[in-house]
Parts: C-alpha cells; structure tokens; sequence
C-alpha cells in the first residue's frame, strides 16, 4: 500500500506542475483551456478506498485553487468527481473483473474508454465552469469553455492513453 501511495504522490505532483507550469496558461480560442488534471481521478482502480479517492481528489483541486486562485471551484468539481468514479467506472467493468483492474484502453477497450473519459471530462467542465461563472447571463461563452475545455482535455487523455498502451 505505501508504495501505491509514493506512486500517487508523485502522480499528484507531476499533474499540479504540468497544470500549473505549462498547460493553464494555455486558452486554445480564448476559451478552451487544457484541464489534464483531470486524468488523475479517471486512473483510480476498482475497488479503491472510496474515502481515498474523495481525499486524492479534492487534495489535487484544492492545490489546482491555490495556483489559478478560484476559490473551491476546482476542489468542488474535483470531489464530485472523485465522488462518481468509484460507482461510474463499475459499468464499464464486468463483475467477474479483477478487483483493482484500472481504468485503461488495454483493460476495457477503447470505446468503453471513450466514454468513460468523455462523461467524466463532461461533468468536470460543465460543475468547474457553472461554478466559476456562477451565472448564465454570458451562456454563449459558458458553452464554449465547457465545450472548447472538454474537447482539448479528452483529446489529451485519449492521447497520453494510447501512446502508453502502445509502449506497454
């Protein structure tokens, strides 16, 4: 278990830096921004702590605030979404599946995989934007970064997949 911990960690540190350093300074349009933080939360196995998986992920949205300063919009949206993961990702998963099989191209395929990532890179983008604009008086640019956001965040996820399933 501590090295699954050590492993995480350093899954942690290495998503805030690219976030942090590369990929938020980043406005595809003036509206798409990259979101690949997310992939975090998407790479929990079956059967995780459910309290651990609540823990990694509002620990990675709050440190996402404290560098972009959006008060709790990233923790809220992240928890939600470390909150779903556990119960979505068992759809995907027939029972007789080993018990910490994760989430992967290789385990489930890639057209499960597609729409596993797209629900939950859809219902990230559409809390953390809503929350941050807390108002739909401009919905026409809400839709865009909801949009524009979830498309550039997919396209990555599904990329960094698929090479590390082809090196594998």
């Amino acid at each position: 278990m501590s090295a699954d911990i050590f492993k995480r960690a350093g899954l942690f540190v290495a998503f805030v830096l690219a976030q942090a350093l590369i990929l938020g300074r980043i406005h595809l349009f003036g509206y798409a921004t990259p979101l690949f933080y997310v992939y975090f939360v998407l790479l929990f196995p079956r059967n995780y702590p459910k309290w651990a998986v609540l823990l990694w992920s509002f620990g990675l949205g709050l440190v996402v605030d404290i560098f972009f300063n959006t008060p709790g919009v990233a923790a809220a949206s992240m928890t939600l979404l470390g909150a779903i993961q556990p119960y979505y990702f068992e759809l995907y998963v027939s029972r007789d599946a080993a018990e910490n099989m994760q989430p992967s191209i290789r385990n489930i395929g890639w057209v499960k995989y597609f729409y596993y990532s797209l629900v939950m890179v859809l219902i990230y983008c559409l809390v953390f934007f809503t929350l941050d604009a807390f108002t739909l008086y401009n919905w026409v640019e809400w839709l865009k970064s909801v949009i524009g956001s979830a498309a550039i965040t997919l396209l990555m996820i599904l990329t960094f997949e698929t090479v590390q399933d082809k090196q594998e």
